[in-house]
């Protein structure tokens, strides 16, 4: 698994419906590495402090693999790395497959996996369509947060290098799953 697209978000305020919505979700591609900090992604955007950022929520994955299940039910979009609010676009993320705990080295950086991302009315507005955040909770391909036990860069064609698993923990898809139950 290696960074194909590292992205930040600036600002954006929106009128969705006739009302302001003010969010980071709309983030890109960047050239340049970007520094990973204990609580967030420097020079990223957060907008919403209660349900992105902090210790537990540092930084965000999703997997370009993904992106082929969605681009089929939006042809029309205009398709680039950072579609889904990521920080880190992934050649091959799957949430089957990582565990909660699990540790990896990549650039200058020790990420450990705590949880999936729930996806909320944002990732509506970013793919003009509400329908895609019921879409997204019907699949186990939410991404993952990180949390930074070691701060430092990272950039693109970096590659994640499993450093400690337990394979004992819930995967991602695992808690994903019981989440949706729990709101249905």
């Amino acid at each position: 698994m290696k960074i194909v697209s590292v992205n930040l978000g600036e600002r954006k305020e929106i009128d969705w419906k006739g009302k302001k919505v003010t969010t980071g979700i709309f983030k890109y591609s960047v050239d340049q590495p970007i520094f990973l900090d204990k609580e967030e992604v420097r020079e990223d955007v957060i907008c919403d402090r209660k349900y992105h950022g902090g210790v537990d929520q540092a930084v965000y994955a999703y997997s370009l693999k993904h992106y082929d299940h969605f681009k089929k039910e939006y042809p029309d979009l205009n398709w680039e790395m950072g579609m889904f609010g990521e920080n880190l676009t992934l050649s091959d993320l799957e949430e089957t497959a990582i565990h909660v705990g699990d540790q990896y080295k990549v650039g200058e950086v020790i990420l450990e996996v705590t949880k999936p991302r729930q996806p909320c009315m944002k990732l509506g507005v970013r793919f003009n369509d509400m329908k895609i955040v019921k879409q997204f909770w019907n699949t186990t391909m939410s991404g993952v947060y990180f949390k930074v036990l070691q701060t430092g860069f990272v950039k693109k064609d970096d590659v994640f290098e499993l450093i400690q698993s337990d394979r004992t923990q819930p995967t991602i898809a695992d808690i994903y799953t019981k989440k949706r139950k729990q709101k249905a």
